[in-house]
């Protein structure tokens, strides 16, 4: 996969409709995005192979094919490190900037401290992305052109599915680093995240979890990743809002180092698919709100 470098994004993401929406499925890919604004990469000090190392690389094409089968897609177009649209709108290091931020902006959540606000510090094992401060203006003017009309786009496609159907599910589509040998996540295929059950109803990540457990992967819950700030949003199973997040071991479908996809990936891609049509045939019919409160 080529990243691109470009003098602006636009459009910044794509929302891809199926012909027919048939189950009230959002599948959601936010940080597989690879243009990069050209001006955002002369400003870094690190070279765009390391820029790229934030990227969920390819993911977006494992998963897009689900319009084919009446479930809708949604995918930014630029990179996790440019603008992270998994965190809360103004998590912002007021280490990174000049001029003042925002008196309303989350200058202390552990994501900020970690390096990995809204607009990120850092990538990959701890490397500082900007060689001297930004302004405050072009962080703002990230969150108000990018940030604030994707997710005015993902919750609008999600009200209109609950009105449709009664019920609304977002998959929230991610991957994770092989890591080494000695890491949890090298051992483990996919990390089903649900908030520790408060973002959608059981039997949403139970099947999920039935359905890939079948074709042979390693599953595990909410460790290491429970779900970031989309999950966490935008799950509220008592309204009929159900959100999951799923993170894959990259070592499933690509060469890491050169960032292409490897032999592996057509075969997970038809897993994955398949997995997405049983969820749709099955799990909504579990989701409407009064059987989520009865559970």
């Amino acid at each position: 996969m080529m990243a691109v470098i470009a003098d602006t994004i636009d459009p910044a993401f794509d929302l891809i409709e199926p012909s027919r929406l048939a189950a009230p499925f959002l599948f959601n890919s936010p940080h597989s995005g690879v243009v990069y604004p050209r001006a955002f990469v002369e400003q870094a000090r690190l070279p765009l192979h390391t820029l790229r190392r934030s990227e969920d690389t390819l993911v977006d094409a494992l998963f897009r094919d689900v319009t084919a089968h009446g479930m809708a897609f949604m995918r930014a177009l630029f990179p996790r490190c440019y603008l992270d649209l998994n965190r809360e709108p103004y998590e912002l290091d007021p280490r990174m900037f000049e001029g003042r931020l925002p008196a309303f902006a989350n200058t202390r959540s552990m994501r900020v401290s970690g390096g990995l606000g809204t607009i990120a510090r850092i990538v990959g094992e701890a490397q500082e992305i900007y060689a001297r401060r930004i302004p405050v203006d072009e962080a703002i003017l990230r969150i108000e052109t990018l940030y604030k009309p994707y997710h005015r786009a993902l919750r609008q496609r999600m009200v209109q599915m609950q009105r449709s159907f009664g019920v609304a599910v977002l998959v929230d589509c991610h991957s994770m680093p092989s890591g080494c040998p000695r890491d949890e996540r090298s051992r483990v295929d996919i990390v089903i995240g649900d908030r520790y059950g408060t973002s959608c109803a059981p039997a949403l990540s139970d099947i999920m979890e039935t359905e890939l457990r079948r074709r042979g992967y390693s599953v595990v819950r909410n460790k290491p990743y429970a779900g970031g700030f989309i999950t966490e949003h935008y799950g509220n199973p008592a309204s009929g809002m159900h959100a999951v997040q799923i993170e894959i071991n990259r070592a499933l479908y690509m060469d890491e180092p050169t960032y292409q996809a490897s032999e592996r990936f057509e075969g997970l891609r038809q897993d994955l698919l398949e997995v997405a049509k049983t969820l749709s045939q099955i799990a909504h019919i579990e989701l409407t709100p009064a059987r989520t409160a009865a559970e």
